[in-house]
């Protein structure tokens, strides 16, 4: 049974430091360009550089972010940061557009790529396209189920990546446009404002359905009580979310699944401490979940009472007098600690910097005492009180940080012949460095070095990330050596084997081509629809090709009829048809099929990529703008001298969201009519395809001028229903 990678997140040098000292294998972090996560604090290229220096004497691999769609005009300046990333040896890059993942294996074949959970992959075919064109690892989807991730591993040699703890999307990453229609910030761009955090209302049939309001927001994935299914299961990587959390949750976090995956590793077990699981309650979470990985509830995937860090439970409040609120304590409380108190319909959070019990001032309260703490805003008798910050246990980690115990265990072998230079041979485990002194070893004729004292002067590594883990001598009986003389052997063999920890081979770089199909210049105009009542409004409209839901395929008779296939296909089965595919396991199941918005294309490398790979038809990004069509269909065609098939969808109903988490299910209001109102009165309508909720758009698309399109070198138009 292999051991598998811990990888943490780094938003800043401070959390590389924490992953470092928690014990992970492994960091992913991002520059400040193109990387999925804009909003955290990020990696300038000094720091880059740095930080890449610091995990790499330590053993530790460094994987960046590049994990945004890249539009036309963007890629000369991605390349100038890839060549940086490749110079200043970085181990590996994340990766979501096809185009950018394509393009970097063309012209630096050596660069170990991983694809994004960005990228939707969750299924057999599109690892194995994947691995054919060399890709190294995917980050799969966090909604596979184990027994599917099991059978990817025995049936393939890629590297599989899995989430196992932090923050989940309730959307299928990359399949998320709500943010980015909303107000303009994508998630495929970084900027995700994270609307299912919000408030929404459900209606059914007209009626109000809902209690509670945050009917979208995820628990946090925690997977520690089945870290043995996934080692069993031979997952390569288990990843931790979590670049925009403070260096304190990084560590923690991180040393939790370190000693998860060493005991089980070592005894068989895992063992999860009651006190460990209620510190990680205090550093963040939204309640928890096993996710779908693990097969979930349904009913139980989300937290709809708050969808913030929920804390841990200390007491409740028995009474408000004034400007004091009095309360019971089920935990211990002490002044610095932050805590909220959970309110009917507002809760009111602040640092105690005050404590009664009885009339005397306290610093610290305990378990079962009465206190009172000052708070001038109303709040009702009996609301829970929770504790967001222990300042002890974060005192006492950022203590542990600032001291790092990790270590990086070094053998010596010192030879002290009389007549002869020392000679130090020192090891770390993988590397080997032997050198000698320029001084010739003497006979003692006073007081001889002894083997203690040589010993001594070798452990003395302070300062330094080694310690010594063993030291064998071959001395004469009495000899004279200097002790500066020890000291700087130690000194350069040392300094020799970070010199070989840091040591990597160049990448070289070679010239990018491609080859591309041609495609004669025609106009056509398609339609996609999902029932036989839509079918029948546009079936005499002179469309040249209609897509058509599965559920509606076979009821209709008609040549242009395009089958849809789902864009999630957890497996896929083979149909003898002409196809419209939504992901990439589908693009290498289906030849000569056409590509629909949902694989995320919005630059010409993304374009010639399906092509190449058999697509006849490239269905363009929802989140394209006028100016960037025009450049990708300028730069294709200056590329490759041919013009690209194109696909524009220019009215319709829009899917924002494609969820595996059923909330109609959970209000029993499937096959009912539905939708989200949010808290600015907008409509989401919702519908359930193929066992997965589909949200979407409050407005529908709808463009005026289509010729300007066609004009611009697009082949077909698309109306949906």
């Amino acid at each position: 049974m292999k051991k598998p990678e811990l990888l943490s997140p780094a938003g800043n040098m401070e959390s590389l430091y924490a992953a470092i000292e928690g014990g992970c294998d492994a960091v992913y972090l991002s520059g400040t360009l193109y990387g999925a996560r804009s909003f955290a604090n990020n990696f300038t290229n000094e720091e880059l550089k740095e930080a890449i220096t610091y995990a790499h004497l330590y053993g530790v691999k460094v994987y960046v972010t590049i994990n945004t769609l890249i539009y036309e005009a963007e890629v000369k300046n991605f390349l100038t940061y890839v060549d940086y990333l490749v110079s200043i040896f970085v181990d590996a890059v994340i990766v979501q557009d096809i185009g950018m993942m394509d393009l970097l294996r063309s012209i630096y074949p050596d660069l170990e790529i991983h694809a994004s959970t960005q990228m939707h992959i969750h299924n057999l075919e599109g690892v194995k396209l994947l691995e054919k064109i060399g890709v190294k690892r995917v980050v799969l989807a966090r909604e596979t189920p184990i027994e599917l991730i099991s059978e990817i591993k025995k049936n393939t040699k890629v590297e599989l990546e899995i989430f196992v703890h932090g923050a989940l999307c309730v959307s299928y990453s990359g399949q998320c446009l709500m943010s980015s229609l909303i107000g303009g910030r994508s998630g495929n761009r970084g900027t995700c404002a994270q609307c299912c955090r919000q408030p929404y209302t459900l209606l059914v049939n007209g009626q109000k359905r809902n209690k509670e309001e945050y009917l979208l927001s995820t628990k946090d994935l925690n997977t520690l009580e089945n870290i043995s299914k996934l080692i069993e299961a031979n997952v390569d990587s288990f990843k931790i979310e979590g670049r925009m959390k403070r260096p304190e949750y990084v560590y923690f976090v991180t040393s939790l699944y370190r000693k998860a995956i060493d005991n089980y590793l070592e005894k068989g077990t895992v063992e999860i401490r009651k006190e460990d699981m209620n510190t990680l309650k205090k550093l963040f979470h939204r309640g928890f979940t096993k996710g779908f990985l693990f097969h979930e509830e349904n009913n139980s995937f989300t937290n709809e009472y708050r969808p913030n860090h929920l804390g841990m439970t200390i007491g409740t409040v028995i009474s408000k007098k004034g400007n004091f609120l009095e309360l019971e304590l089920t935990s211990d409380l002490q002044i610095g600690d932050g805590i909220r108190i959970l309110g009917d319909k507002e809760d009111y959070g602040k640092e105690v910097d005050a404590i009664w019990l009885g009339k005397k001032k306290v610093k610290k309260a305990h378990k079962k005492e009465t206190i009172r703490i000052f708070l001038k805003e109303n709040v009702p008798v009996g609301s829970l009180v929770v504790k967001t910050t222990d300042i002890e246990e974060l005192t006492s980690i950022k203590e542990k940080i600032a001291n790092p115990s990790r270590k990086i265990f070094l053998n010596f072998f010192l030879e002290a012949k009389v007549g002869n230079p020392m000679k130090l041979k020192v090891e770390d485990g993988i590397h080997s460095f032997e050198t000698k002194s320029d001084f010739i070893v003497e006979e003692s004729k006073n007081s001889p070095m002894t083997e203690e004292r040589i010993k001594s002067q070798l452990e003395k590594l302070g300062g330094t990330i080694y310690q010594v883990n063993s030291i064998q001598l071959e001395c004469d009986s009495s000899i004279f050596i200097p002790i500066q003389k020890l000291n700087e052997l130690r000194r350069i063999a040392v300094d020799k084997i970070s010199e070989l920890r840091l040591e990597r081979i160049p990448i070289e770089k070679k010239e990018y081509y491609k080859e591309v199909p041609f495609f004669p210049i025609k106009r056509e105009k398609t339609a996609s629809i999902s029932t036989l009542k839509d079918y029948e409004k546009i079936k005499n409209k002179g469309y040249d090709e209609i897509y058509v839901d599965k559920n509606t395929f076979e009821e209709i008779k008609n040549e242009k009829a395009i089958l849809k296939i789902p864009r999630v296909q957890e497996y896929l089965h083979k149909e003898n048809k002409n196809v419209l595919v939504g992901e990439l396991g589908s693009v290498s199941f289906y030849p000569n099929a056409v590509s629909d918005f949902s694989l995320n294309v919005v630059n010409s490398y993304a374009v010639a990529f399906l092509h190449h790979l058999g697509i006849r038809k490239v269905t363009l990004s929802y989140e394209m703008n006028d100016y960037q069509i025009e450049r990708l269909i300028d730069s294709y065609y200056n590329r490759y001298g041919k013009n690209p098939c194109l696909e524009l969808i220019v009215s319709g109903p829009v899917e924002a969201m494609v969820l595996k988490y059923n909330l109609l299910k959970k209000y029993k209001a499937e096959n009912q009519e539905t939708v989200l109102i949010d808290k600015y009165h907008n409509r989401f309508p919702l519908k359930v395809k193929d066992n997965y909720l589909y949200i979407y758009h409050y407005q529908n698309k709808k463009t005026e001028d289509l010729e300007k399109y066609y004009d611009m070198g697009i082949t077909s138009l698309r109306d949906s229903f």
